[in-house]
């Protein structure tokens, strides 16, 4: 069976189970258990049918406006984008962000739907839902801000690609959008939210526009680790449209190994993003530092339970470089004590091999070393998962193995991703409350 086919499959399954859990509901009068408060109804929306909790199933940070894009946003046009879930449940909810947003952005029409196949822009029969916000299809959402839709019944299998579609029908001037998807979503001109076939979306792109979460009431999962990273997290050179980021690995693991905790994963990961200091003007893509999105991308999603930091490379590597090794620890020491404030487990992961890439010097190597020596030491995080020992070329551990590298000596490979995600003891997920450091 080949992959397109396994998913056309779960697509239909999933179409079947919507029509079936929408007929008992009916057929029951239209009654509900006492639903969650934070899962309005009316419309099309729906509180939760079963006992469960709102957890998060994917989302992505929003790194900065959409550079070249134009003037003023994309006025008349649907953006439909193409995400992926780590687990399922039975009703869903979406949050659009306007943060680097010049004007307010009005949403005319939102929806949410399977995909009919991996990474198409068709939805899969019976499960195109409209999303309300307040129970209206229309919502304005201010600079810097964010909405987040009312839930809408719909049964959302895990490892499953979600179109979530907006309508904007005025210009919104700059786009709040996540630069490195490795992912492809779509554009259509005009009012195409509720198109089920995918014709109208003939315009691709790489961006993840606006949306930056997606919810689902389950009962599969306890909460969710949420993973600060910069672009090895991101999965700058993982293969695009395949979901073989290193966290797309470690949400394999939880779903299908024997014993694995019931955890969703965040992908909370920006290319080029440092610990101590914001993106430079010349280079917004970067986004705000570690410790300065912490409360936006990790204290803010959905069910989060446990933080795994996986930083410190850019510090490093960047300009202006930062050559104190200690800097870079207290850091990371800030981000963990922020995180306990939240009754977070922290797990920190050392920093990877990066000889051979262009700016690689013996001096910034030293920096690296200094800091890894003291990551497994101890007293910075809860626990220590060790990228670098499962990446590095063990005849030349400054730099990565040949299987697990890119190409660039920076980046890993999918076989490297896949091999960070195998480094990760899930035991430690499921560790003691946090530690006083």
């Amino acid at each position: 069976m080949t992959r397109n086919m396994g998913y056309a499959l779960l697509a239909g399954l999933a179409a079947v189970a919507i029509l079936v859990s929408t007929a008992i509901f009916v057929g029951a009068g239209g009654r509900k258990p006492a639903p969650d408060a934070s899962a309005p109804r009316g419309g099309e929306s729906a509180a939760p049918a079963s006992s469960g909790a709102w957890v998060g199933t994917w989302s992505a940070s929003p790194a900065s406006a959409e550079p070249n894009a134009p003037a003023e946003g994309y006025p008349d046009a649907s953006l439909r984008n193409v995400v992926h879930t780590s687990v399922g449940g039975t009703a869903a909810r979406v949050r659009f962000s306007n943060l680097f947003g010049t004007r307010p952005l009005t949403i005319a029409g939102a929806t949410l739907a399977l995909a009919a196949e991996p990474s198409s822009p068709a939805a899969a029969a019976g499960s195109m839902r409209r999303l309300t916000f307040g129970n209206r299809h229309e919502v304005t959402v201010p600079v810097g801000s964010t909405v987040t839709s009312d839930a809408v019944r719909l049964n959302v299998p895990a490892a499953a690609d979600l179109l979530v579609t907006l309508y904007t029908p005025t210009g919104s001037g700059a786009v709040t959008h996540h630069p490195h998807a490795r992912q492809t979503s779509y554009l259509a001109r005009g009012d195409q939210a509720a198109d089920t076939t995918g014709t109208p979306y003939t315009e691709q792109t790489t961006y993840w526009r606006y949306v930056t979460a997606v919810d689902v009431w389950t009962n599969e999962t306890e909460g969710a680790v949420v993973v600060l990273g910069d672009s090895i997290t991101d999965g700058v050179t993982s293969s695009p449209g395949a979901n073989h980021r290193w966290t797309d690995f470690l949400a394999d693991r939880l779903r299908t190994e024997r014993g694995a905790p019931r955890y969703s994963v965040l992908n909370q990961g920006i290319s080029g993003n440092r610990i101590l200091l914001d993106a430079s003007p010349a280079d917004p893509k970067n986004g705000p530092s570690a410790l300065n999105r912490l409360e936006r991308d990790v204290f803010s999603r959905t069910g989060a339970e446990v933080l795994v930091v996986q930083l410190g490379i850019n510090d490093i590597l960047k300009t202006p470089h930062q050559t104190d090794p200690q800097k870079i620890v207290d850091g990371l020491e800030r981000i963990t004590q922020r995180a306990h404030q939240r009754g977070l487990r922290v797990i920190g992961a050392t920093l990877t091999p990066f000889g051979g890439h262009r700016k690689h010097t013996p001096r910034l190597e030293a920096v690296r070393q200094r800091v890894n020596e003291q990551i497994r030491r101890g007293g910075v995080f809860d626990a220590v998962v060790d990228f670098d020992a499962a990446l590095r070329d063990p005849a030349a551990p400054q730099r990565l193995r040949p299987a697990y590298d890119s190409g660039d000596h920076l980046h890993p490979s999918d076989s490297g991703f896949r091999a960070m995600a195998q480094a990760l003891d899930l035991r430690m997920l499921e560790g003691a409350s946090p530690a006083v450091l």
